[in-house]
């Protein structure tokens, strides 16, 4: 990114001044950058250091010629020099630019309001999120504003072309430039950098007073010297930080009290619970926001923080071979922390899936107030509350990436007696939550939605829900186990009738947890009003991630494949179906039951494919597999035809439409229509069935892994973008497919 200023002006010369002009210097910019400062010393430093080409104290001086002003000073000191600027912008280029460090836009821009009369539209005010304790013009590093996200609070009138310079003047310094209201930025800026460095200062004066204060510094650990760390932070600047972000500091200061006394009684009191539930919500916080700051899993709240790209580079060939198990099923995970946190009693979880979706499901709970131990190694202990138990979050829910997370949230939370708000990342926000909205307003919930019917989702709680018979327009667990969750909190009986059968993981794990569901033919109901019992669980292996080596299995010669511990829901076993109708040699063994769920190992080995009309019965039962099962029909000989799909068109991605695309990269013959797609195989096993090329994953973790897969019958390389999101249901992925034999090389954030 080019930064196409004359001139820029930088205003204090301190840290976040210096350590601009240096990153500016760094990327090249050729143009002139002046500074001004009280302290002339700085000015003279900054100019042996080859940051600016000139400066001095006298500001109207430095102005000359400007195109671009920044103003680097104390808050507290930005009115002065706000007026300064404010009386020369009269004799200034036309097209200049203002824009500021601030810490506290409100403060900030009520200056300005006072010196302008308003906010000039030639006026963008900023906030770079990044800092160090040391401070002056010495410590410029051209690297601090390296994937740090810098804050822009624009006005609705603001220039367009000003704010689109200003963006481009921090990625220049390869910031994540985002943009925010201003009260919105302070009450956020109060909570995680203010408070902390008011706790730090605090802590470290308190015990600085104390008579043993030598040999508590003297025997301090790592943990007291990294908190404290940010006390040594200038005074003076964050003096003016507490005094100009006043209120929301208060406001953040009167929540960490509260909280601080809530702690204080358990530790009095002996509540173990109370101390547990506090300790481990807190500590996986703490993993969960990790995430979001480096960038690993999950988008940051609001998307806030986007996810750098990660690519997977397949070498063609390879071998399908070995015996493994991959992680639990996602969709019997989701609902064993559901409803154990609803439960009465102590679930104990085995198996569970440790992926994106399901930590956020984890830490949803937590927010609520549910103690939740683990997960480790698939081990989760939650503490459940009870039907009427859970607490109102402090802030929006994010489920991340999660559609089955926030269906059946919603249906969860339309009949508790506090408000929530549902989001998720840029994915989540583009489907549709209709489906699940009107049925549950029909209820007696109320509930708002983005335009189109589209997240955030907005629960008014206090809602008197009544029971309904609700027929399904289209098959969809996840309708289905919205408006059950729903039922368990409505007067009478809640009645869903399905068009097609769909996986019943729900109505299962209910029944298993002492709640009755019954069910005739199509339909089934339950009564509002119970009560959950607590019991132990064991996850089955996911299915959904079992596919693509079962697909690795059935295309690659010589394979021999064992896959451990597979749910066989028949309501989730039309992969197995369509697999075999289309000639793979797929046995099962050790076949049982666990925890209301049967499971079986699955053993595959290669056989030739052929092409089939996939049966419109199976379409429900294989909704998640069909990226995988597309990869199978381009190595199958013949055409397979899928029909009444619809529902691929609003996953992740449209599905139909994004392998469409990947199979048209590789050279796959196909025809796409509205509700499925006819793929003309190559079933010939002696030569390539398709040449390499570039995939868009458009962020689909099932996309991702299809095309993985599909390396292994390519002649040239496949190279996959955007694959970050495999973790969101299979975060070992890329292990097993080595395990296997595949030739994978990630670059990015995982693998």
């Amino acid at each position: 990114m080019q930064v196409n200023e004359a001139k820029i002006v930088i205003v204090g010369l301190g840290l976040i001044g210096g350590s601009l002009t240096a990153a500016l210097r760094a990327k090249g910019y050729r143009g002139e950058i002046a500074a001004c400062d009280r302290n002339p010393d700085e000015v003279a430093r900054g100019r042996a250091m080859g940051l600016i080409d000139g400066g001095g104290i006298d500001l109207a001086a430095q102005l000359e010629g400007a195109s671009m002003i920044v103003l680097a000073v104390p808050v507290l000191a930005m009115e002065a020099v706000t007026e300064k600027v404010a009386a020369y912008l009269p004799r200034a280029r036309p097209d200049v630019v203002v824009t500021d460090v601030g810490s506290t836009k409100a403060a900030m821009r009520d200056c300005v309001v006072r010196v302008f009369g308003r906010v000039p539209p030639n006026v963008v005010l900023g906030h770079p999120i990044a800092g160090s304790e040391k401070s002056g013009v010495g410590a410029a590093d051209a690297t601090l504003f390296r994937d740090r996200k810098v804050i822009l609070t624009p006005e609705a009138d603001a220039d367009p072309v000003a704010l689109s310079r200003v963006r481009s003047l921090w990625a220049c310094c390869e910031a994540e430039v985002i943009e925010m209201d201003v009260t919105r930025h302070d009450q956020v800026l109060a909570r995680t950098s203010h408070l902390p460095h008011l706790l730090a200062f605090s802590l470290v004066d308190t015990l600085a007073r104390q008579d043993e204060r030598l040999d508590i510094f003297r025997y301090a650990a790592g943990g007291f010297r990294d908190f404290t760390r940010i006390a040594g932070s200038d005074p003076v600047m964050w003096r003016d930080i507490f005094t100009a972000n006043r209120d929301a500091v208060l406001a953040s200061l009167d929540d960490f009290e509260a909280g601080l006394k809530r702690l204080r009684r358990a530790v009095s009191e002996g509540d173990s619970d109370a101390m547990l539930a506090t300790f481990d919500r807190a500590s996986h916080a703490r993993h969960y926001f990790d995430t979001l700051l480096n960038k690993t899993s999950y988008q940051a709240e609001y998307s806030m923080q986007p996810q750098g790209n990660v690519i997977y580079r397949m070498s063609p060939g390879g071998s399908a071979e070995g015996r493994i198990r991959v992680p639990g099923d996602k969709s019997v995970s989701h609902r064993s922390i559901m409803l154990g946190a609803l439960a009465e009693g102590v679930t104990k979880v085995t198996g569970f899936l440790e992926g994106e979706d399901s930590l956020a499901t984890l830490q949803a709970f937590r927010e609520m107030g549910v103690a939740i131990e683990g997960p480790h190694q698939g081990r989760v202990t939650i503490h459940g509350v009870g039907m009427r138990g859970l607490k109102q979050p402090a802030g929006p829910l994010y489920v991340g990436n999660s559609g089955t997370a926030m269906r059946l949230f919603a249906g969860l939370l339309a009949g508790q007696v506090f408000d929530t708000e549902l989001t998720g990342d840029d994915s989540l926000t583009k489907r549709p939550m209709g489906r699940v909205a009107d049925p549950l307003r029909l209820m007696g919930a109320q509930i708002d939605t983005a335009e189109g019917g589209r997240p955030p989702l907005k629960i008014q709680g206090g809602a008197s829900l009544k029971g309904i018979d609700y027929d399904m327009p289209m098959a969809s667990a996840q309708v289905k186990s919205c408006l059950l969750l729903a039922g368990l909190y409505a007067e009478g009986e809640t009645r869903v009738r399905e068009p097609a059968p769909t996986r019943d993981h729900t109505e299962r794990m209910l029944n298993g947890f002492g709640y009755p569901v019954e069910r005739q033919g199509d339909t089934c109901w339950l009564k509002g009003g119970g009560a959950l019992t607590a019991g132990p669980i064991d996850v089955p292996s996911d299915i959904s991630s079992a596919t693509f080596f079962l697909v690795a299995a059935a295309i690659t010669p010589g394979s021999n494949v064992v896959l451990e511990h597979v749910g066989i829901n028949p309501t989730r076993i039309g992969v197995i179906n369509i697999l075999k109708a289309m000639g793979a040699d797929l046995t099962l063994a050790n076949e049982a039951v666990v925890g209301g769920e049967p499971v079986a190992d699955i053993h595959i080995r290669y056989a030739p494919l052929k092409g089939i009309d996939i049966p419109t019965d199976q379409v429900p039962l294989a909704i998640d597999e069909f990226p995988a099962l597309f990869i199978a029909a381009a190595n199958a000989e013949g055409t397979t035809r899928l029909r009444g799909a619809e529902e691929l068109r609003v996953k992740e991605s449209d599905r139909i439409q994004a392998m469409a695309d990947g199979l048209a990269i590789l050279g796959v013959p196909h025809t796409v229509v509205e509700d499925g797609i006819d793929i003309q195989g190559n079933g010939n096993a002696d030569v390539a069935s398709y040449r390499g090329g570039r995939v868009d994953s458009l962020g689909d973790h099932r996309i991702a892994m299809a095309f993985a897969v599909a390396s292994l019958r390519a002649a040239e390389p496949i190279v996959i973008d955007d694959c970050a999101n495999v973790a969101t249901s299979f975060p070992n992925f890329v292990e097993l497919a080595k395990r296997i034999g595949m030739h994978i090389e990630v670059e990015g954030a995982h693998g």
